[in-house]
């Protein structure tokens, strides 16, 4: 609701102070010379703050979404991991190509929709439509920008995405090899012309490691001695512990005493020693010779979450395994480990009623 009070200043003309306050939302006071200018201003304002377009600092009128993506941008982007970095950077730009010239006060929810939906329906760099994963990255992306503005450089009051629903994205895509398989493509794998590629699924397999990780890989961040290896550049951006163990950790051994000493990396390329190898055709080429249909690189990710899972690992485990910050993530295996919740169901009601006639 909104009142207008009306007093003499000093100089004995007459001021019209306006009060606004609408549930929800900081209370908004002006005063003005004229009745008609402060009706007006409630009116307005009123509407922009139902619509989201209000603001009550000038900065969100001083600066525009491009100067807040530029300065979000050159002072953190920075400070995420290098893939993170690209990636964000990339989706940060669509948003400022599309409406970066708009002012902040004049970003409201509704435009942010018409993006939102414009990027739905666009077509990416594979052919393909972009999925409802994609749409809340980029979303996400922009979010956090916004956050950094509202928090610490205090341009607006509020994000405008706050009031955009995201779109619902899959329940994820959950494709491992069975027993019958995973033999199938270890030994094609083995077969290779490739001298590295069992190795490196071997590997990939039995730690959880992405293709980036497992390739960026140099020797001073391996410890054969004690089974472990140190991720500096992850997904999340955290270092992260790696065991090494079994034949996995056997197979690296001897690959470590044929190291190349022109570069550090444990997987060079033979063309050039400071990239790591690109092992895509070779893979691609083992599986269909081992006669696997829709089955990729990632999917050897899936692999070791789902036999975790299948030998008894909590999510929370699993997560561990494979660098996840959350929960969130790993829940799409959690159909695998029902026997070892019905393990632990049972154990409890054996203590708690097993006496009980």
């Amino acid at each position: 609701m909104a009142n207008i009070k009306e007093r003499l200043a000093k100089d004995g003309t007459k001021r019209f102070t306006c009060d606004i306050r609408l549930k929800g939302y900081p209370p908004q006071r002006a005063t003005f010379k004229r009745l008609t200018d402060a009706k007006k201003w409630i009116q307005d304002t009123e509407s922009a703050i139902r619509e989201g377009r209000h603001f009550k600092t000038a900065e969100s009128k001083k600066h525009t979404l491009a100067d807040l993506i530029d300065r979000y941008i050159k002072d953190v982007i920075p400070n995420k991991a290098v893939k993170l970095a690209g990636t964000q950077k990339q989706q940060l730009t669509w948003w400022r190509d599309k409406i970066g010239s708009h002012v902040l006060s004049d970003v409201t929810p509704a435009l942010i929709v018409q993006c939102r939906d414009e990027l739905s329906a666009s077509i990416n760099i594979k052919g393909t439509q972009n999925s409802p994963a994609t749409v809340v990255r980029y979303m996400a992306a922009l979010s956090h920008a916004y956050s950094i503005a509202v928090n610490e450089w205090q341009w607006i009051d509020d994000s405008p995405l706050r009031k955009v629903k995201k779109p619902t994205e899959s329940r994820g895509r959950v494709r491992f090899l069975d027993e019958d398989e995973r033999e199938r493509l270890l030994i094609a794998c083995k077969a290779s012309p490739n001298n590295v590629l069992y190795t490196c699924v071997i590997l990939a397999i039995s730690t959880g490691m992405r293709q980036a990780e497992l390739m960026t890989l140099e020797w001073k961040d391996v410890n054969l001695k004690d089974g472990f290896l140190i991720l500096h550049e992850t997904k999340n951006g955290e270092r992260r512990r790696v065991a090494l163990s079994g034949h996995g950790l056997e197979l690296l051994k001897e690959h470590g005493k044929i190291r190349r000493i022109d570069t550090p990396l444990l997987f060079p390329s033979k063309a050039i020693q400071s990239q790591p190898i690109d092992l895509r055709k070779a893979f691609e080429n083992a599986t269909k010779a081992a006669n696997i249909d829709n089955f990729k690189w990632h999917d050897l990710r899936h692999c070791t979450a789902s036999y975790l899972a299948m030998n008894g690992a909590s999510l929370a485990e699993i997560a561990e395994v494979l660098g996840h910050k959350t929960l969130s993530m790993v829940k799409r295996y959690s159909h695998l480990s029902d026997s070892h919740v019905s393990n632990v169901v049972a154990s409890m009601n054996d203590k708690i009623f097993g006496g009980v006639a």
